[in-house]
């Protein structure tokens, strides 16, 4: 559960926006926001006004959000006048009110805006992944342990890879091994029709099969119907099989991606994976709180390209133009490391990077950690080996 003082923080700094803003409150009704400022992912409807008490309204389970939920103010939503009285009584008519218009279905919004005729409906989603995207020490806690847990299966990964396994066998046992130890198994996304079932588990070419996913790899997946991540391909020899996965406890999320092989793979091949090592490093060394998003994108083609390697840099026919992604409650937070993105880091960021390079036909290599950003710059959440895991004995 979040601590009621987690909570109050959060609530304070929003509100002290909303006033900056100059607007009258703010509706929450998309789940991940929700838990985030009430503390439960129950069904129900959080109104927060730019001064006074958040109220949270619960459709189901009222039960459960109000032994969850750390707000005073938790009552069941019994009608739609309750939800417009409880807004008449904090804003004056005409005053701005803020709602996640980024996700919010269109008859949805435009029941909200029958109902709240006498107030303007404005888009808070980007005032609300900002301050998403600063995690505080409880935050950043839940996060290492995500990462503890994702060691563990990377580790399991290289006790279980054998010849003969399909994508789809080792993805199955990686999935059981994390659900038993507290992978939540959900991995929640914000973009819309952007999904992902625990990562990508792919060998050889099937990796570098493109897909709808916003992300520099595809994988065949098991059907035209989920085009994305593991399939039925065997594991072949000398061949990269990636493991890019995403590890989720008490809501809060790792990314993390390694390279293994059963046997070695092609020199080229090698040569990318530790150009990709280079890369990190180097990023790693150039961020920290206040440098630009985009230079660290800059920096990462750049040195694709001094490498030889730029044609296969995050993607090869279809290439995505981010470095890396904020995570967090979801896999797609603020801040992007992409080119163009003025954001600049602040202390308690945390984000993703990932290069890697897609070769069409032979695979993907590359690597993948979880950073928060410190006053002395990055701390490595992800401590699973960046060593390439070939393992020659099962030649």
């Amino acid at each position: 559960m979040i601590p009621a003082e987690e909570l109050e923080r959060r609530l304070e700094r929003l509100q002290k926006a909303l006033g900056e803003e100059g607007w009258g409150g703010i509706l929450v009704v998309q789940r991940a926001d929700l838990y985030y400022f009430s503390g439960t992912a129950q069904n129900g409807v959080l109104f927060i006004p730019a001064k006074g008490d958040p109220s949270l309204l619960v459709r189901k389970s009222f039960r459960r959000a109000r032994q969850e939920s750390g707000l005073k103010q938790v009552q069941p939503l019994e009608g739609w006048e309750t939800l417009v009285e409880l807004i008449r009584g904090s804003v004056p008519p005409g005053g701005r009110i803020g709602m996640e218009l980024d996700v919010l279905p269109v008859n949805l919004f435009r029941r909200y805006r029958k109902l709240l005729a006498d107030y303007p409906l404005e888009d808070a989603s980007p005032l609300i992944r900002r301050l998403r995207a600063v995690k505080s020490p409880l935050e950043i806690e839940a996060i290492r342990r995500a990462a503890r847990l994702s060691e563990a299966v990377f580790n399991h990964a290289r006790e279980i890879l054998a010849p003969g396994m399909t994508e789809i066998e080792l993805a199955a046992q990686l999935e059981a091994f994390a659900r038993a130890r507290g992978h939540q198994g959900a991995i929640r996304m914000r973009g819309f029709n952007q999904e992902l079932y625990f990562g990508h588990v792919m060998s050889g070419p099937s990796a570098a099969v493109p897909t709808f996913f916003d992300g520099p790899t595809g994988g065949t997946g098991p059907n035209a119907s989920y085009p994305l991540g593991a399939g039925f391909r065997p594991l072949g020899l000398n061949e990269p099989i990636l493991l890019d996965l995403v590890t989720v406890v008490d809501g809060y999320m790792v990314d993390q991606t390694r390279v293994f092989a059963l046997g070695r793979l092609p020199a080229r091949l090698e040569k990318a994976y530790a150009a990709a090592l280079e890369i990190k490093r180097a990023l790693i060394n150039e961020a920290g709180p206040g440098t630009p998003a985009r230079r660290l994108y800059d920096l990462a083609v750049a040195l694709a390209r001094e490498a030889g390697l730029a044609d296969y840099f995050m993607g090869s026919e279809e290439k995505v133009r981010f470095i890396g992604h904020g995570l967090g409650i979801e896999l797609d937070e603020l801040p992007v490391i992409a080119g163009g993105a003025e954001t600049a880091l602040e202390e308690g960021m945390v984000f993703a990077l990932e290069p890697k390079f897609v070769f069409p036909g032979e695979g993907v290599v590359g690597v993948e950690d979880t950073f928060a950003v410190a006053a002395g710059g990055l701390e490595q959440l992800t401590r699973f080996s960046d060593d390439l895991n070939e393992n020659t004995r099962a030649l």
